[in-house]
């Protein structure tokens, strides 16, 4: 399986989904509390539990909802190979197991001492006791309130007899005979007549109601224990108070007890206690079914606020993971900027810090290994310049001699492609008995004879004709890989050169030291048979005319071979200018008999004009035309053909004289551009030599090939006049 890059969140997502379980997580817990809260009184108890069951069940399901969810993202990224997202479903379901394992230990263990405690609440011993301390409480007010009954009844007659004047006087007495609180005397329409009271706090009386005065004066006595606003539980007792006379009037004495403030709060927390009771024994099985299901329900948030907070931290731990191995991508692609960052100090953080070490040891690495290779290319591409500016050819080999480097000038010296000469071994180029193959077993076997730097000029037949090379080889040194580097020159224009000095200098030196002393010759011989002429006899005579005109004309052949080498040697400068090449060779053709020759012009009619000298140029095809009509003589059907056609894109022109005479001598194909090099019985053979020279003095090039079907053919390749002026 390919696992990807475990790309977080985004921000937006993951603070949204944080603040969603922190909202979760904050009810679940308020409505824990406030269950926890409402089970602790019956009435808030019994009010607001229903609607705290619907409001856990409502956030149970949000939770379960919301956990699903994240399992569904979580087994999403599984599938898509996320790295971590195994790592952190691993981490989620042991968190959970460690929690609901106990969980469900103590929520076995809640319910069963939960049933036991409620079974233990409903004994009967306790339904007893709780009986028993409310009739004895009863018993005790009661007996308090029966005194407080007789005392009521004695007072009632002591003021029977009492007049106004002194109702008050007396009433004060009683009340503190007797130890009451309050005695307050009504008449018959419910007036106060007289009250007396030991607190200052009682000064007011308490009213009776109407109908309970109506009650008293029916010879009903009124005795109750009430709970009065700011005074709390109170005895009231209330009796009527009969004069002795059959006129007088029915009056009502009233008497306030405060109820002991010790039995009174004993009294209600009994009877309280016994309601609650009483309410909670009707509602036994409720109840339990009420407390298991709370307790249920706690169990079951619980559990999914700890799987949701389980969640969370294990994506909190898987996280530095994550990161490490995203960082980890980064560096396998070559990108060494992701530096996690670090924010624990634990094992992970250690982790986190020493990647990071590692990844910027790598990025200084790669540094410096780019900026070795940056100076290694610069060397390289240096080196590459100077050996493509250089004029020699540069070949470097391995030990087995194959080809590891070569300039382009090597290539072009060699006429051949640079890629023929890429990682070829020399033994193995061109064909057996080709050119190439004959350098490349000349270099080795040199480099087979000498162990040390050595120097030999060769002769190359490439395409471009015959060659001089002059060749330096030497080994590598020790210390790196074994091999040898051979440098060469084509040093053929440079020994033509010294060559064409040479024959300028014979040619001078003839014109000089021959030419000075043939005139006195001729002379002196013209002379003796002037002298001569009319005094000898017959025979004789005739024989100084033979002698004297054999000398004569060789003077004049010698003077004719000096003036020709003294032309060779002051071969004037071309004057270069647009020159039609067709048109020349059409004019020195007019001096020619066609049908003597075989003559056969094909002429190109788009050809561009050259830079040339007409005059010069006019001797160059006047001399081609000569050698061939000579090599034709005594031929049976002699042809010549001149043809021109542009060449190299137009830059320059080529002239062709082609015949089929017997073809120029090997002997000779590398001398024939050297004075006094001919075929000819008679003959200087400057003519060659004059045409090669007016050549170069035009920039051009001149070759000349033995044809396979018989004959020569003699090419002349010149540049195209530029618009400017200038040759390209």
């Amino acid at each position: 399986m390919v696992v990807r890059d475990a790309r977080p969140f985004s921000a937006v997502h993951f603070a949204l989904m944080r603040s969603l379980i922190v909202v979760v997580l904050t009810l679940g817990i308020v409505l824990l509390s406030l269950l926890f809260y409402a089970s602790g009184g019956s009435g808030t108890f019994s009010d607001t539990l229903p609607t705290l069951f619907i409001g856990g069940a409502i956030l149970g399901m949000a939770l379960l909802v919301l956990l699903g969810w994240r399992m569904w993202w979580l087994q999403k990224r599984i599938r898509r190979g996320v790295f971590g997202a195994k790592l952190t479903l691993k981490l989620l379901l042991m968190f959970g197991v460690v929690a609901m394992l106990p969980g469900l230990v103590v929520y076995g263990a809640s319910v069963f001492f939960l049933n036991r405690s409620i079974e233990t609440w409903f004994d009967v011993r306790v339904d007893n006791a709780l009986a028993s301390g409310v009739n004895l409480g009863q018993a005790a007010l009661d007996d308090l309130l029966r005194d407080l009954d007789k005392k009521a009844q004695r007072m009632a007659l002591a003021l029977s007899d009492e007049g106004m004047g002194s109702v008050i006087t007396s009433l004060s007495t009683l009340r503190e005979q007797s130890s009451v609180q309050e005695l307050t005397l009504f008449d018959e329409r419910g007036g106060v007549v007289a009250h007396v009271s030991g607190e200052r706090e009682t000064l007011l009386p308490v009213l009776p109601d109407r109908n309970v005065l109506w009650q008293v004066r029916q010879q009903q006595p009124y005795s109750r224990i009430e709970e009065v606003p700011e005074r709390g539980l109170i005895m009231h007792v209330i009796v009527p108070v009969y004069t002795r006379s059959l006129t007088g009037e029915t009056r009502v004495l009233q008497l306030v007890q405060p109820v002991p403030t010790r039995l009174a709060h004993d009294a209600q927390a009994v009877q309280l206690a016994y309601q609650e009771y009483q309410q909670i024994s009707i509602s036994r099985v409720g109840l339990k079914r009420i407390y298991g299901v709370a307790l249920t329900l706690t169990l079951m948030l619980a559990l999914l606020m700890t799987f949701v907070i389980a969640y969370l931290l294990s994506e909190r731990l898987g996280a530095p993971l994550r990161t490490l191995a995203r960082g980890t991508r980064a560096v396998a692609k070559g990108d060494f900027s992701q530096m996690p960052s670090v924010s624990s100090r634990d094992e992970l953080g250690v982790l986190i810090q020493s990647f990071n070490r590692m990844t910027r040891q790598l990025s200084d690495a790669r540094e410096q290994v780019a900026q070795n290779h940056q100076q290694t290319e610069q060397a390289k591409a240096f080196l590459e310049r100077v050996l493509a500016n250089l004029s020699s050819g540069v070949v470097v080999l391995d030990e087995a001699f194959r080809v590891r480097t070569a300039n382009s000038v090597a290539a072009q010296i060699l006429g051949v492609d640079a890629s023929v000469l890429d990682a070829q071994t020399l033994s193995a180029l061109d064909s057996p008995g080709g050119a190439l193959h004959a350098f490349g077993a000349t270099v080795v076997a040199l480099f087979g004879e000498h162990e040390s730097e050595w120097q030999e000029q060769i002769d190359y037949a490439g395409n471009g004709g015959s060659q001089s090379l002059l060749l330096r080889g030497t080994r590598l040194p020790s210390g790196v890989e074994r091999g040898y580097v051979l440098v060469f020159d084509d040093v053929t224009k440079l020994i033509d050169a010294e060559r064409n000095a040479a024959w300028s200098e014979v040619a001078r030196r003839l014109a000089h030291e021959i030419k000075n002393p043939l005139t006195p010759i001729q002379l002196s011989a013209e002379r003796i048979a002037r002298k001569l002429d009319g005094r000898l006899e017959t025979a004789d005579a005739e024989f100084v005319s033979r002698a004297t005109h054999t000398i004569v004309n060789q003077v004049a052949a010698m003077k004719s071979m000096v003036d020709a080498f003294a032309g060779y040697a002051r071969m004037p400068r071309a004057k270069l200018e647009a020159l039609d090449l067709n048109a020349l060779v059409r004019d020195v053709l007019t001096l020619y008999d066609a049908k003597t020759l075989g003559l056969v012009l094909n002429l190109d009619a788009g050809l561009p004009r050259i830079a040339g000298d007409a005059t010069l140029l006019r001797q160059v095809i006047h001399n081609l035309l000569q050698n061939a009509q000579d090599a034709l003589t005594g031929h049976p059907s002699p042809k010549v053909e001149v043809s021109t056609h542009p060449q190299n894109n137009k830059h320059t022109v080529c002239l062709t004289v082609t015949d089929n005479g017997a073809g120029f001598p090997e002997h000779l194909m590398t001398r024939l551009f050297e004075p006094y090099a001919t075929t000819k019985a008679r003959g200087t053979g400057l003519g060659l030599a004059i045409v090669k020279k007016i050549v170069e003095e035009h920039h051009g090039k001149i070759q000349i090939e033995n044809l396979k079907s018989g004959g020569a053919a003699i090419r002349i390749a010149l540049p195209v006049f530029a618009a400017d002026g200038e040759n390209t």
